[in-house]
């Protein structure tokens, strides 16, 4: 079976979406099943292009056995609203005209967010008549009010009809979450017509690991409690409560706890101003790292805040790295709330904090200062419940109904290879 997918973001990108695609993608393709991926130059999120990629028209590479085609398209940092919406209509466009060219398709995934790379999928449809597989892991345009980047007005009913006709356009859609679910349901899908796969973690790499002394020292963790943010630094993710939690111990005269904010994103340039301007020394900010120095940091900080700010829609989401922190059982404190807080409490993998409250993210710390190894539990359940293999897996089944055409079973999904490999041709 040929599987097409549509993406805007793959590795050597590491934000969630690019990890998902990629460890599902190769496990298709250890499975037997041919693979092929159509994404932008990477550039998430500095809208910089990663060294040894240019921005060209077009150009392919194989990484792990999957064909991946790149695209040009019109590439802005991440932030400005109107440039980014410019550069993710650029890859609707271009990779609907290259779907299009794509010959031999059995089924064609697209995922959302963003919004416009389902679209790419809704218009190749509508032109190529293939069996189309929808994956929804944000609800957009209600994640661009919820973060107030736009108000309501009649672009967003505009955005919003295109909405449905995307999620109608669909032969099935694929939710990460059972929040994602209700959503849908509540804007008319049929219950049949939708497939939870959560996102989850490959367990042979993301395990527990000794504590890098070096870092603590190179960013200022020596003897301190280090509590680390690692991820997208934007406008969902409301770390303004790190430096309000930040001040508080500054002006009790406190020195024993360090922050670290590791990742990039629209917030981070204003964040490090204002961290600055406060004189917040016990606030670092680590800027974007690879995949192996994540590994480093989880193993290194005495816990990993997840946060998003409290809004009713962020109460559905469940994030992919409360998976990966709770595999190398590190404590999380857990400032989303809904299933995804639901699932940390179970596993005993962290302490549940109150969104956008600063005295509540200090009481945690001292929760866990207090008996680490109580908040350290979660490994064992995620390798239940959440193992890449599996949900690999879950999802293949989903492509073989809509896309095999001779109705045959899917070969089993086996682990992929450990070494990846790349080889790009113009």
């Amino acid at each position: 079976m040929h599987i097409l997918f549509l993406t805007p973001n793959f590795p050597p990108e590491v934000n969630a979406g690019a990890t998902r695609q990629y460890e599902h993608c190769r496990r298709w393709v250890g499975a037997g099943h041919q693979v092929t991926v159509v994404a932008p130059a990477p550039n998430w999120p500095a809208g910089k292009v990663y060294p040894g990629y240019k921005n060209r028209l077009r150009s392919e590479e194989e990484m792990d056995g999957i064909r991946v085609i790149r695209i040009g398209t019109l590439i802005s940092a991440n932030q400005g609203f109107f440039l980014r919406t410019l550069s993710f209509v650029s890859y609707m466009v271009h990779a609907f005209l290259t779907a299009c060219f794509i010959r031999n398709v059995d089924v064609m995934v697209a995922t959302s967010p963003q919004f416009f790379a389902g679209l790419a999928g809704t218009l190749t449809r509508m032109i190529r008549r293939i069996p189309f597989v929808l994956e929804i892991r944000d609800i957009w345009p209600e994640s661009v009010l919820a973060v107030g980047a736009m108000q309501r007005s009649r672009m967003i009913r505009v955005l919003e009809w295109l909405e449905r006709r995307m999620y109608a356009s669909a032969d099935h859609i694929v939710t990460v979450g059972e929040g994602y679910r209700e959503k849908l349901l509540e804007r008319g899908v049929d219950a049949k017509d939708i497939t939870v796969v959560t996102n989850g973690v490959d367990m042979d790499y993301w395990k527990p690991r000794q504590a890098d002394n070096a870092w603590r020292t190179k960013w200022g963790g020596d003897n301190k409690f280090v509590c680390a943010y690692v991820g997208t630094v934007g406008m969902a993710h409301g770390l303004e409560v790190v430096l309000d939690a930040a001040q508080k111990q500054k002006d009790e005269g406190r020195n024993d706890t360090v922050f670290w904010i590791v990742g990039d994103g629209a917030r981070r340039s204003a964040l490090e101003v204002e961290a600055k301007d406060r004189s917040l020394d016990n606030v670092r900010f680590l800027g974007q790292v690879t995949k192996s120095d994540v590994q480093t940091v989880l193993a290194t900080c005495d816990a990993c805040l997840v946060h998003l700010r409290g809004t009713e829609l962020f109460g559905t989401v469940i994030p992919s790295k409360i998976f990966e922190t709770m595999a190398m059982e590190t404590p999380i404190i857990m400032g989303v709330e809904g299933p995804a807080q639901q699932l940390v409490m179970e596993a005993e993998g962290g302490v549940a904090m109150t969104p956008d409250n600063a005295d509540s993210l200090l009481q945690c710390i001292e929760t866990i200062a207090a008996a680490p190894s109580r908040y350290a539990s979660g490994r064992p359940f995620v390798d239940r419940r959440f193992n890449r293999n599996q949900l690999a897996a879950d999802m293949l089944e989903v492509l073989v109904r809509f896309g095999d055409p001779d109705g045959q079973e899917s070969p089993k999904v086996q682990a992929p290879l450990p070494k990846s490999t790349v080889r790009r041709a113009a």
